[in-house]
């Protein structure tokens, strides 16, 4: 009979690797995720509510490839969007005021026309 040594480290067991939730974090973010589900509410055989849910879950860069970049834009989350948004409103009324002002303008200068028209 063969003699078989059970010493710890003696034979080797390969078993399935470990990974800890960091590794598979990372992958997750490298990689990308989806996530998506329907909530539907029936009465009766009457549709009284759908939600779709879809959750993707990336880094910034393989969301950027995605051609996802919400966060970029999004005035409540980015301040050069902010600053972005708010410059374009307040060129919007300037604009909207100037065209106020030169429609009074030619108002008023309507009735003086039609006055020195009729000479009086």
């Amino acid at each position: 009979m063969a003699d078989v040594d059970f010493r710890q480290g003696a034979y080797p067991v390969s078993g399935p690797g470990t990974t800890n939730l960091a590794d598979i974090l990372e992958r997750v973010l490298d990689k990308g995720i989806v996530i998506a589900g329907d909530i539907k509410i029936d009465l009766l055989d009457i549709e009284l509510l759908t939600i779709r849910l879809r959750l993707f879950v990336a880094s910034v860069d393989t969301a950027k490839k995605a051609g996802i970049d919400w966060w970029e834009t999004d005035p409540a989350l980015s301040s050069r969007a902010a600053r972005s948004a708010l410059q374009d409103e307040n060129r919007e009324l300037r604009e909207r005021l100037k065209a106020l002002v030169e429609s009074r303008t030619d108002d008023e200068s309507a009735p003086a026309a039609a006055k020195e028209d009729r000479g009086t």
